[in-house]
């Protein structure tokens, strides 16, 4: 009994801690000069704590020391931060939140396991044990990058129109900072996630560092071949002195075929991932709405004629 009560408490601790960093993790932004340069302050922090030499960091933050002194922890780290780059989610303790996710993910995880493995000998329930320790590190993982992949098709669905915006404005005789802000305005509730990568573009620009630089850590944070190569076109235009307004319509007219060729794609693609559900649930019921009711007068039939003899 004490052994129950102790479980269901550590079960309710750890979903009440899961809970919390999923809300803390997944915290719209408000501000994108000020949450990018906290998330700067904050990779150089994670940079200074991945060195077991270097310092041990402060407050929450020393749980990424600690797992950087486990093999393997720097590289685990540094894919699971660009990940969340890469999923918009960029918040000053990200990676901390991550990291405490799939800890506790992990912990729960193989506790039930043990739990319910207890009264087993040890040979039976290690393939269960490390079954669930393995599960307890890819499933946020798994998630992670259906995140990424969700904010990469927001960025890509909403750049043909403005990228179009950005063509329109530019040739109204705005400079590149003011039209890329006034159309990270005009969008920023359609669009919000490519809206806060330009504001966030801009604000960079307006601190100081080069568009060069803050173009190509757009391209970095985002992943997406057409991103880059706008932005490949703006460095370009800037360096040699071109017209930009007329290329953006051009290319913003190519974005437009390119996604409906993606969705041509995606239909074509419908038909056969509906087969699969046809043939294990749709089918069965089928055959068994249409043939049970004739089965079950065949039996009645032969109960009759048994009886009648």
């Amino acid at each position: 009994m004490l052994t129950a009560i102790l479980f269901f408490l550590f079960a309710g601790a750890t979903l009440t801690a899961l809970v919390w960093s999923g809300t803390e993790l997944m915290r719209s932004q408000e501000d994108p000069l000020a949450d990018r340069l906290e998330e700067l302050q904050s990779q150089a922090m994670v940079v200074a704590q991945r060195g077991a030499t270097r310092r041990k960091g402060r407050g929450i933050d020393r749980i990424l020391y600690l797992v950087s002194l486990v093999p393997g922890g720097d590289d685990w780290m540094r894919g699971s931060d660009r990940l969340l780059n890469r999923a918009g989610i960029r918040r000053p303790h990200a990676l901390t939140t991550y990291v405490i996710i799939t800890l506790w993910f992990f912990l729960t995880l193989t506790s039930v396991m043990i739990y319910l493995q207890r009264h087993n000998p040890p040979s039976s329930w290690l393939g269960g044990l490390v079954a669930a320790a393995i599960l307890g590190f890819m499933l946020p993982k798994v998630v992670l990058q259906r995140l990424v992949k969700r904010y990469r098709r927001k960025l890509q669905e909403a750049l043909p129109d403005t990228v179009d915006l950005l063509g329109i404005v530019l040739g109204t005789g705005l400079a590149l900072d003011q039209a890329m802000m006034r159309v990270s305005e005009e969008m920023a509730y359609i669009y919000p996630e490519l809206a806060d990568e330009f504001a966030t573009v801009v604000m960079q620009v307006r601190a100081g560092q080069e568009r060069t630089v803050a173009f190509n850590q757009f391209v970095r944070r985002t992943g997406i071949e057409d991103i880059k190569s706008l932005a490949a076109m703006i460095v370009q235009s800037e360096k040699f002195g071109t017209s930009l307004s007329q290329a953006l319509k051009v290319y913003a007219d190519s974005l437009r075929e390119r996604r409906r060729h993606r969705a041509e794609a995606a239909v074509a693609k419908a038909g056969i991932k509906m087969l699969f559900p046809i043939v294990l649930f749709i089918l069965p019921v089928l055959f068994i709405v249409t043939l049970v009711p004739g089965i079950i007068s065949v039996l009645n039939d032969l109960r009759t004629l048994r009886g009648g003899r």
